[in-house]
């Protein structure tokens, strides 16, 4: 595509940002939806990382946008590791299904790496996330207890082959989506925006099954 560009997110930008993940993520998960309001929080949040926070532009519109945050595995020995989160990871309606999200998690992948982040561990529908590299959490021996079950929604990605090295890990997520917690706050922030109809919608049901289930076998 002619007139891509990828660059990182500025302060201009953080509305354009807002609006286009409140568009991503309405109805998906749940009726209506919060990630805008993290999104809009988590800037300020000592786990975000700005190297990360990119957008892709097409033809001087952001279509496309991801942002980091910090996370952590600690082994059987009580050791941390500090490694990366991404998300959300958002896409205008009209740009799905254009490779466009392979490549904006490629280039984040690659600055990553220069930074040093060898892992990154993501919640979310494997469908979305199994043919950018991440693979069960039970393949990595990751939990969010260590020797605990293996959630079907907890995916890990090593950016480095072999980073986690066989052992067992419990995962550690930034405290940065907390702030969602507070809905009157994401009621009052959303009211910012045009009105949208809340409704249910069969992928909330989807990711019900499999952010409530897990890996056994």
């Amino acid at each position: 595509m002619e007139n891509l560009t990828i660059r990182l997110e500025t302060e201009k930008d953080y509305r354009a940002v807002e609006e286009l993940t409140r568009e991503s993520f309405w109805n998906v998960y749940k009726p209506g939806a919060d990630e805008h309001y993290y999104v809009h929080m988590m800037r300020k949040h000592p786990d975000f990382i700005p190297e990360l926070a990119f957008v892709l532009e097409f033809n001087g519109q952001i279509v496309r946008n991801i942002m980091y945050t910090k996370a952590w595995l600690e082994d059987e020995n009580g050791e941390r590791k500090e490694i990366l989160s991404f998300g959300p990871l958002c896409v205008t309606p009209e740009y799905q299904r254009r490779k466009l999200g392979k490549m904006l998690i490629e280039h984040s992948f690659e600055v990553a790496r220069k930074m040093g982040y060898d892992v990154n561990i993501n919640f979310g529908n494997p469908g979305n996330y199994v043919s950018r590299g991440f693979v069960s959490c039970k393949k990595k021996n990751v939990s969010f207890v260590v020797d605990g079950n293996f959630p079907t929604a907890l995916l890990v990605c090593e950016l480095v082959p072999g980073a986690l090295d066989g052992k067992k890990w419990m995962y550690i997520p930034s405290a940065a989506a907390d702030c969602c917690e507070d809905t009157a706050a994401v009621e009052a922030f959303d009211s910012t925006f045009p009105p949208k109809e809340k409704k249910w919608m069969p992928s909330q049901e989807e990711f019900y099954i499999y952010s409530h289930s897990s890996v056994v076998r």
